[in-house]
């Protein structure tokens, strides 16, 4: 912990009237943090690559997201087009400068405009790259990065996300095993479940009231990793 947050977190305990820290309670606290012990998993959750696969796009389909399975990269601009077109909406892309979208050639779908970088507001279509989905509640982890601007997960108005099948992992601690195994940790995770929503007004769902109203995965088979 820096000096600073030290100095912080002992002015409000002071204020608040509370002793000093014990120390073997610290010491407790971060062995536990370190140890990043498990919750309760869900015995759903048991199952092997194709199991968590078929759970994810159960639970992904039943929080109102969509989900197109198609079999390589290759595939991947004609899965976004149809989805585009069956929904009469804009083929203009913004594409997170993600390795793995810059491999995809784009140009096999020429309708397609793709454009590369950041949301703008203007931005009615963004495709991002997942780095893990939840097959426990069909939840994507996205993790920000040089190649994953967070605000193309909330600008635009429909949300394309790209996920291969070796990145879909039964519980949420699995995820986070993987994303710690990475190393550093990024400086923003995102995890997104369905489209944006809310129940404020009148108690009726509203799709959108804080992102994207729309969520659309392409899932990518891949080797298990």
């Amino acid at each position: 912990m820096s000096e600073a947050r030290t100095a912080v977190l002992g002015e409000i305990r002071r204020s608040l009237g509370r002793p000093e820290v014990d120390r073997e309670r610290e010491a407790a606290a971060a062995e536990r943090i370190a140890a990043h012990p498990r919750g309760l998993i869900p015995a759903r959750t048991d199952l092997g690559q194709e199991g968590r696969v078929r759970l994810f796009i159960a639970m992904a389909e039943q929080v109102a997201a969509t989900v197109a399975r198609v079999g390589s990269m290759a595939d991947v601009p004609a899965a976004v087009a149809d989805y585009l077109a069956n929904l009469n909406l804009p083929p203009h892309l913004k594409v997170a400068p993600d390795p793995l979208l810059d491999a995809i050639d784009w140009s096999a779908r020429p309708l397609l405009e793709v454009a590369r970088g950041g949301a703008a507001p203007e931005d009615e279509v963004g495709v991002a790259a997942a780095f893990a989905g939840v097959a426990e509640t069909g939840t994507l982890m996205l993790a920000s990065g040089p190649g994953a601007p967070t605000r193309l997960n909330f600008l635009p108005d429909t949300h394309v996300v790209v996920l291969r099948t070796a990145g879909i992992v039964g519980p949420y601690e699995e995820a986070w095993d993987r994303l710690r195994a990475m190393g550093a940790m990024p400086r923003t995770v995102n995890m997104i479940t369905g489209p944006s929503r809310t129940g404020d007004i009148e108690q009726q769902i509203q799709l959108g009231a804080h992102g994207p109203r729309r969520l659309h995965i392409v899932l990518v088979d891949t080797p298990d990793a």
